[in-house]
């Protein structure tokens, strides 16, 4: 096919495509459907993005609330160590451990995993040779993340070989 041959076909297309849109155009029902898909389309986004946003802003509320409560979990977790935890405020603290895990909040943070400064806090820092890597010897304050974000840090001892 020669050149010129392409060119005509590609012409000819071309026409044929302005001559269907200026059909298309001056009829009022494509182009009030056309309006409609549109309008329709752009409904649909502003939902979503609505949607998206509310929960956005319930994920912030309910992780500044367990943030507030941080203290109180420690709290119990003192009591609770200490054996003054017993009979109605032991069932009250289990059922507030319950909401909050119910919630999404978890308690992270053991002695003996290894250190990480995205998610530990050290306090206190030492050197042994019974380790081979930065450890957290132990736990001064359990850390909390809810989902994927973290409320608070893990504080920590740290320990790292000589």
């Amino acid at each position: 096919m020669s050149e010129s041959a392409a060119e005509s076909i590609t012409e000819e297309s071309a026409a044929e495509v302005v001559e269907v849109l200026e059909e298309a155009a001056s009829d009022p029902l494509v182009v009030l459907t056309g309006d409609l898909q549109r309008l329709q389309a752009e409904y649909s986004n502003y939902r979503k993005r609505v949607e998206r946003d509310r929960e956005l802003a319930r994920d912030m509320a309910v992780a500044a609330v367990l943030f507030e409560m941080l203290p109180t979990l420690d709290d119990l977790d003192r009591a609770r160590e200490h054996g003054e935890l017993e009979g109605g405020f032991k069932a009250v603290a289990d059922q507030l451990e319950k909401l909050t895990a119910k919630l999404g909040l978890e308690k992270y943070g053991t002695a003996g995993e290894s250190f990480d400064p995205q998610v530990h806090e050290a306090l206190v820092h030492a050197t042994s040779s019974e380790v081979t890597e930065a450890t957290a010897t132990a736990i001064l304050q359990p850390g909390y993340r809810l989902k994927d974000r973290i409320l608070r840090p893990a504080r920590v001892a740290v320990t790292e070989p000589e």
